[in-house]
């Protein structure tokens, strides 16, 4: 039987022995039948989506496992944890089902990050709900609760306990780094980002969890949950994709291959290939929209929504009547290849 995925990590628990957050160098999409059969073994794992809180004596046996597998990353952290007291989590998940704890909710968070899914392709329903607000500090993830008191320790301790944020996701890059990538300012891109090889995110670029680009894309605007933008685009400085998260919308936004969207632009509908919305333009699904033929002639008046998906179309505002108008693009943008081949 095919399982959906497996990881083995570190994680923090609280005061109450809860796990708040959880770290997977190496997780697995859809591990062998053979591997699941041994890890069961070793862990007495029976079926269905579990995480198994390790016992030392199961170290050595799975270190042996992993390394016969040329799984070294996973190797490599149980061999290194045997002297100290940081708790091991092996999580399994038979099915794509909704995350039911946290450890779960990471291990998806994980898989998208590390490239092995892409937005909207695994089951995130409820993610809001299992996890918690966290305090991340610079020395490690706190429990809201637990935070005074490990404020006063510090503070005796002559330290001060810097806290980056409170949210409940942390920044990728404390969690996976997939190569060939720039990121401007680490905070502003959550774990479950999926950064495709080639992306820049520039300082003021903002990049959600279960949403991120395909490819080499520029990214100096906000890429909300959910999005997925194509090989080759350019989401300007001030740009925003309209997400899924905030006021119950299901549909997905994306934006397609070689496409731009201008300064303080954005977008509510999905635009196919070859697409630009100019500078400081938001389109929305209602947006009336005046078609123009290749004579800038007009032909007709849509709402944005039956636009939804399609390619090759450039909308601006006329600047003497303040109508939205669209016309067929004739060309692709072509992003700065010295911005992005050394990365």
């Amino acid at each position: 039987m095919t399982y959906f995925a497996m990881a083995l990590g570190t994680s923090t628990r609280n005061k109450d022995g809860k796990i708040i957050e959880a770290w997977y160098p190496q997780p697995l999409l859809n591990p062998t039948d053979a591997l699941i059969e041994e890890t069961s073994v070793i862990v007495k794992h029976d079926s269905g989506n579990k995480v198994h809180v390790l016992e030392k004596e199961h170290y050595d046996a799975l270190a042996a496992l992993f390394e016969k597998n040329d799984l070294a990353l996973n190797a490599s952290l149980l061999k290194a944890a045997k002297d100290s007291d940081q708790t091991l989590v092996l999580t399994i998940l038979e099915t794509d089902a909704a995350p039911s704890c946290v450890a779960e909710g990471y291990l998806k968070l994980h898989l998208l990050s590390h490239r092995l899914v892409k937005p909207q392709q695994v089951n995130l329903d409820g993610l809001f709900g299992v996890l918690h607000n966290i305090a991340w500090t610079n020395e490690g993830p706190i429990d809201i609760p637990e935070l005074p008191e490990r404020q006063i320790q510090a503070r005796i301790a002559g330290r001060v306990l810097e806290v980056n944020c409170i949210d409940k996701f942390p920044k990728m890059a404390d969690y996976v780094v997939p190569s060939g990538i720039r990121i401007g300012d680490t905070a502003r891109v959550r774990l479950g980002a999926h950064l495709g090889e080639g992306t820049t995110v520039m300082h003021a670029g903002f990049v959600n969890f279960n949403a991120g680009t395909e490819a080499v894309s520029m990214i100096e605007g906000r890429v909300s949950a959910g999005v997925l933008v194509g090989n080759g685009s350019d989401v300007g400085g001030g740009a925003s994709i309209m997400g899924t998260l905030s006021g119950g919308g299901k549909e997905v936004v994306s934006l397609g291959e070689n496409s731009l969207l201008g300064a303080n632009a954005g977008t509510g509908i999905p635009l196919g290939d070859r697409c630009t919305i100019e500078a400081g333009l938001y389109i929305t699904a209602g947006t009336k929209v005046t078609m123009l033929d290749s004579n800038k002639e007009p032909t007709g008046v849509v709402k944005a929504r039956e636009l939804a998906g399609k390619s090759d179309l450039l909308f601006w505002r006329n600047a003497q009547t303040g109508r939205v108008e669209c016309l067929t693009n004739k060309s692709a943008i072509e992003l700065n290849a010295d911005l992005h081949s050394h990365n």
